[in-house]
């Protein structure tokens, strides 16, 4: 039978879970559609419903938004609770910024600002922790913008660290992952937010606009590839250049 003009890859779409109208899953969104998968794109914020089962996905990611998982919207303590849905069911979960932190508050751990109200918006260093080095390579310079942060939840692998919040990425029970930082900003995401965020970059630590665009000249390269890879961790479970180089060294 022919195959020319059918579709190489016949997988189940990615639930995609966005906080706010406009928002986009940005170059997580292109990227997977480029892997073969297929987009859920649901709001809950805006009474969309999230899916009692994952069966008929290939996993989810829960993005960023400007609201706290420790706010008391309904909607907040509705989508932190359905996260049991993917962790019970061992489906790839993928939490970025406040999808992470809603999965540390998941799995009992704390979400708070530090102590002198010190954010993380713009540029900053990241650094692999020994099971970070051995999963994959890391880009040394990753974007935020966040004004809190999370403990590790027990049970979970620390895989990256920062200066002003520690705990940058982690992995729990081999399938759900966590990342404080932001790889998912195309160039036009990133010039929406210096504009409309502007007003946080007189909050202690913050960067001021024009370093977001300039470190984004400088460090988003090797990000977009390391996102790559690492989208292909998360939902096929392949083996980076890192482990497949440490195997071979052992």
């Amino acid at each position: 039978m022919p195959t020319d003009g059918l579709p190489k890859h016949d997988k189940r779409p990615v639930l995609i879970v966005l906080h706010q109208e406009r928002s986009s899953p940005g170059r997580v969104g292109q990227l997977l559609v480029e892997k073969g998968y297929r987009l859920d794109i649901r709001r809950p914020v805006l009474g969309d419903k999230l899916p009692s089962t994952l069966v008929e996905h290939a996993g989810t990611v829960v993005f960023g938004g400007p609201m706290s998982a420790n706010d008391t919207d309904d909607f907040v303590k509705t989508e932190i609770n359905w996260l049991d849905v993917p962790l019970r069911e061992k489906r790839p979960l993928l939490g970025i910024c406040l999808g992470a932190q809603m999965l540390v508050r998941q799995l009992g751990g704390k979400v708070q600002a530090n102590a002198d109200g010190s954010t993380e918006i713009g540029w900053y260093p990241l650094r692999p922790t020994e099971k970070g080095r051995l999963l994959m390579h890391w880009p040394r310079m990753v974007y935020h913008f966040h004004r809190e942060g999370f403990d590790l939840p027990r049970g979970a692998e620390l895989l990256a660290e920062g200066d002003t919040y520690p705990n940058q990425a982690f992995r729990y029970d081999g399938h759900a992952w966590g990342l404080q930082f932001h790889a998912e900003l195309t160039r036009a995401m990133m010039h929406r937010w210096v504009v409309h965020g502007a007003h946080r970059f007189i909050l202690p630590n913050a960067q001021q606009g024009r370093e977001h665009l300039e470190g984004r000249m400088l460090f988003d390269a090797p990000l977009k590839a390391w996102l790559s890879e690492f989208l292909d961790i998360v939902f096929e479970a392949k083996k980076s250049v890192a482990t497949s180089k440490a195997v071979l060294s052992a």
